[in-house]
């Protein structure tokens, strides 16, 4: 009889087994986000968007229709009852749907789930139940004061702040609604709340102040609880001087908090422990901090226990009301930051006998940790950089060129440790951030030091990865993997150009790697809070500055139209990846102004305003042939923005200003005998190509040109960044694939391989890796390749009259020099793979199209079989979703 029965765990295992496959063979609606977050909590928007897939592996899986269930009891929402919004049986294959059902209510929890039809009208399972928080909706529902220390600007220590409250009834539930002028930790009853880094994100202070929400309910405790914040100066109070002049910004303040402890009670009470001049508060072991430069913490200020209940601070000072910094505080509704990755040491070397020099074997943007013991007063310095002198010293040379040090006690990427004497003692930065690969470490007294003592955190925004690439070729696959490293180690909340040197949020390199950015992650909540930032920062005549946010530098350089596009490309870019229109809607009248203010500057329909192709390997292309060609781009995104909105009228002026713009381009640019643009240089050729301003019937012509270029340049890259974000696919989508695979994949300088073969671990700011200026080695905005990768081998595209990949157009190019290349991305509708292999007779390309969605596949030349057929049509084939193998001969 004892076979009959199962250990408990065992069973309980088995049965977990048995429902996650029953569930995974279920058609239904999956992956439900609200807000694209997964159960957020302090959801501020009145219409929050609602999204989902459907999961149905099925051979033209596709569905006829859905009905959403919104509701407070989440009981009642199971049984289809949706108390707050219940649509009727929509017949839409849509996946998307914009909550309009009863007011939402502040403070209120709300689960929703989805009801499909299949393309047979079959009724599928019910997706489970998902929810979403509300969270302030609206500034006059903050109870607490705007507080902090009785301190100026120029006191270099943190503050602590700290309070205790009683609970004498049971909980149900707690949250935490903190904002802050500055960066925060929360601790509640000594335990940090969270595992965020670097919160609030950055952003204009005096216009918009982010707010952090938490489930804190387990964090507290029946009688006395204490809760504490520890805050950092970040952005807000600037101290460290550089070019940008930050330490002016209009806002900088001492840092200040307002928080919201809200606790529900089982009996339905409510109880808010608010900030006040009831709190307390005294300067922390963080004796200097600078999200721009370094971290000091002095370990002998240590005051044990500071953060919870029983906690003398009889000492502590009383705290003084602020005013806020802005009037408009809205949730902070995106991916935070977090110390995603966790890195070892990779080697040590020891200069002399108080100098070591930790290699962590890759360049990352974060902090490092130490653990050590010595003697109280010993002082550890930690100096970080991206390479090496030839002393085995670290080399700060190609990173420190903007900092402008008023005194030499603000070094530059050096965090400094002063030991308290008591035992092992561990140190890591909370409100600063690096970009390093080496770490030396000096020490005032002696100290024992080994591999075992630092590690190094990789910070960023914790988007998810959404896209794989896999080559036969390893430089291609380091060039990809670099090309993340370094999308990501500049994503902290807004994209940035590089984590040391500046960590600004300059937009040129933005736009430029934003498609490599959305094939590669789920990055739409950080996109949609910086074109916020755009927005804040727009002066009322449409003018925009080059770095964005800004204390005020930036709009007097750089910020042409070939830099500020971002205001146009990257929402129409995330209609093209999400098929969501509301970033464009938002960001409308903002490039209408600035479309219309190039307008009245330069009515001929030219532009001399930007920088032009920046960090050129040789060739210097004009600036007007450039810029001319992002303000059409403009203008051009602009009709088709009035298009989607409905907007008829403003879709055929600006339709007619695009085409007055290219005309003007062409005639000026344009050698129609000859198909070549200005002397023929690839940047020249490629940008218009690119952009859509080349004639159709001169599109192979300059094409040819373009091939013809590059080949007299040895197939090697002679383009600055505007270049190298056209060239590629300018080559690919016009017939030279080829040509193209054999610039991405070249190993000599100059090149993207060229720096793989000699270490790099991400991507430079200069082809030339001895370059004497602009040499930071973790840049972004030579990062298009990581997007062309999908786009011209693997043949990846959005359609722009199905976007969201609906319809997924697929254009594969079987690149001679390629024996096979895979690559995935995770569309809203699902899985989307394009992978090919090299056989005996042809190429294998194998396809799996997500539910609810379609492709249109374009072959290149040959003959294409499915299951052992021919295709009717030989070059193109309609599929619907499923998974397909294809043999081109």
């Amino acid at each position: 009889m004892k076979h009959l029965f199962c250990k408990p765990l065992l069973c309980i295992v088995l049965l977990c087994c048995f429902f996650s496959v029953t569930h995974a063979q279920t058609p239904r609606a999956a992956n439900l986000k609200c807000e694209y977050l997964v159960n957020p909590i302090g959801i501020d928007n009145a219409h929050p968007r609602l999204t989902w897939m459907m999961d149905d592996k099925a051979q033209g899986a596709a569905q006829s229709a859905y009905q959403l269930f919104v509701g407070t009891d989440s009981a009642a929402v199971a049984t289809g009852k949706g108390g707050n919004w219940t649509t009727a049986k929509i017949a839409s294959s849509n996946n998307l749907a914009i909550y309009n059902g009863q007011q939402l209510k502040p403070f209120t929890k709300y689960y929703w789930k989805v009801q499909l039809w299949d393309q047979a009208g079959k009724k599928l399972a019910p997706s489970t139940i998902n929810s979403f928080e509300t969270g302030m909706m609206g500034m006059q529902n903050w109870q607490g004061s705007w507080i902090s220390d009785n301190k100026g600007i120029a006191v270099n220590p943190a503050p602590y702040f700290r309070n205790t409250f009683n609970v004498k009834k049971t909980i149900r539930s707690a949250r935490a609604y903190i904002a802050v002028a500055g960066l925060y930790e929360l601790y509640l009853n000594g335990k940090k709340i969270g595992n965020h880094r670097l919160d609030p994100m950055y952003t204009r202070f005096d216009r918009r102040t982010l707010y952090v929400s938490y489930d804190v309910t387990a964090q507290l405790q029946s009688g006395k609880n204490a809760v504490g914040v520890l805050l950092g100066n970040g952005w807000y109070n600037h101290q460290s001087t550089a070019v940008w002049f930050f330490h002016q910004a209009p806002w900088r303040g001492r840092p200040a908090f307002c928080m919201d402890l809200r606790i529900t009670y089982t009996d339905g009470s409510v109880e808010t422990v608010k900030s006040g001049t009831d709190w307390k508060t005294s300067l922390s072991p963080i004796v200097f901090n600078s999200i721009y430069t370094a971290e000091h913490y002095d370990g002998r200020l240590e005051q044990a226990g500071w953060n919870t209940a029983n906690f003398d601070d009889s000492k502590w000072k009383p705290v003084i009301n602020r005013s806020a910094p802005s009037m408009n505080i809205v949730s902070q509704s995106m991916q935070p930051i977090r110390a995603v990755d966790t890195i070892s040491t990779k080697s040590i070397t020891k200069i002399d006998n108080d100098v070591w020099v930790f290699d962590m074997g890759r360049n990352i943007s974060g902090v490092s940790e130490i653990t050590v013991k010595g003697d109280s007063g010993t002082v550890i310095r930690l100096k970080h950089a991206e390479r090496l002198n030839k002393n085995g010293h670290v080399d700060q040379s190609n990173i420190d060129l903007h900092y402008r040090p008023t005194d030499d006690k603000d070094p530059f990427q050096t965090d400094i440790f002063i030991l308290g004497g008591k035992g092992e003692e561990t140190f890591s930065p909370r409100f600063n951030y690096k970009g390093f690969q080496y770490i030396e470490v000096s020490s005032s007294k002696p100290i024992q030091i080994g591999k075992e003592n630092i590690k190094a955190f990789f910070m960023h925004s914790d988007v998810e990865p959404i896209g794989t690439v896999n080559a036969s070729n390893q430089t291609i696959n380091q060039i990809w993997t670099a090309t993340n490293n370094s999308y990501l180690s500049n994503l902290f909340g807004y994209p940035t150009d590089c984590p040391q040197r500046e960590k600004n949020g300059w937009t040129g390199d933005a736009h430029i790697a934003s498609e490599t950015g959305l094939y590669n992650f789920d990055g739409i909540t950080v996109y949609e809070k910086w074109l916020a930032d755009h927005r804040d920062e727009q002066q009322p005549n449409g003018v925009l500055p080059s770095i964005i946010p800004t204390g005020g530098w930036g709009y007097e350089w750089g910020n042409g139209p070939d830099w500020t596009s971002t205001i146009a490309i990257i929402p129409y870019n995330i209609y093209l990846f999400y098929g969501d229109s509301k970033l464009l809607a938002d960001s409308y009248t903002a490039i209408e102004k600035y479309v219309n203010h190039i307008d009245e500057l330069y009515p001929s329909g030219l532009t001399t305003w930007g920088l032009g192709d920046w960090v050129p390997v040789k060739s210097v292309s004009p600036v007007e042939l450039t810029s001319s060609v992002y303000y059409y781009t403009d203008a051009s995104i602009l009709a088709k923005a009035a298009k989607i909105l409905g907007k008829q009228a403003d879709y055929v002026k600006y339709t007619a200003l695009a085409n007055k713009i290219k005309n003007a381009i062409n005639a000026k640019y344009l050698d129609t005998t000859t198909g070549i643009y200005g002397k023929g240089l690839q940047t020249e050729l490629s940008v218009p190509l690119y952009w859509g301003v080349v004639p159709e019937n001169m599109k192979s012509k300059v094409a040819a040109n373009l091939a013809k270029r590059v080949a007299a340049d040895n197939f090697h890259l002679d383009v600055g960044i505007l270049g190298a974000k056209a060239i590629l696919s300018a080559l690919s989508d016009n017939g030279y694939s080829d040509v193209a695979y054999k610039i991405a994949s070249q190993e000599t300088f100059p090149s993207w391989g060229w720096w793989m073969v000699n270490g790099a671990t991400t991507l430079y700011e200069n082809w030339q890796i001895d370059a004497k200026s602009d040499i930071s080695l973790n840049h972004i905005m030579f990062g298009e390749i990581g997007a062309w990768l999908y786009k011209g081998i693997a043949g990846i595209h959005p359609d722009p009259e199905h976007p969201g990949f609906k319809n997924v157009l697929l254009q594969p190019h079987f690149v001679p020099g390629l024996n096979e290349f895979t690559a995935t991305h995770k569309g809203p509708y699902g899985n989307i793979v394009s992978s090919w292999q090299r056989t005996g007779t042809g190429v294998t390309y194998k396809v799996t199209i997500p539910a609810n969605s379609t492709a249109t596949i374009t072959f290149p030349a040959g003959k294409v079989y499915l299951s052992g057929k021919p295709l009717a049509v030989n070059s193109f084939y309609k599929a619907a979703a499923g998974s397909y193998v294809f043999e081109v001969k």
